[in-house]
């Protein structure tokens, strides 16, 4: 039987607003004329806009389970591996800031703490978070898990 995988990515509409954001301050930029502080605002804005779009395209998936563990996104696109026995914790946090609340996926793997917000997953923290345990637990459960430990 094939392993399941499950991946969970961000969603293109958001990449394709940070692309045109940095397209329309490119062109504020481009259109500053020897006003240099609205260069350098609109540009560095372009600049960061676009970097984070960028990522969006390079790493779309940023958290992937299997029957042996967890791949997820690290920087900035890098992907690190995590075995289900290295996995301690996942639990939902919520971070405020500016009166808003956010939800957040926290993957507690001993000597790292992986952060992932809906934007991140493209669905509901506390659905991949049920799943996430499931598989965790079930991944526990199988003849041998114990021994590996």
């Amino acid at each position: 039987m094939p392993e399941s995988l499950t991946r969970w990515r961000v969603a293109s509409t958001p990449t394709l607003l940070k692309f045109a954001g940095a397209l329309l301050l490119a062109m504020v930029a481009l259109l500053s004329g020897d006003e240099r502080e609205r260069l350098l605002l609109a540009g560095v804005g372009a600049l960061a806009l676009g970097v984070y779009g960028l990522r969006d395209i390079v790493a779309p998936v940023r958290l992937a389970a299997d029957a042996e563990g967890l791949t997820v996104v690290s920087g900035f696109a890098r992907r690190r591996r995590v075995p289900w026995r290295e996995v301690e914790r996942v639990a939902l946090g919520e971070h405020r800031s500016l009166g808003l609340r956010t939800e957040i996926l926290e993957i507690d793997a001993g000597e790292s703490l992986h952060l992932f917000s809906r934007y991140d997953l493209g669905a509901p923290c506390a659905e991949v978070a049920e799943t996430l345990q499931e598989m965790h637990d079930a991944a526990l459960e199988e003849p041998g898990a114990e021994e590996e430990r």
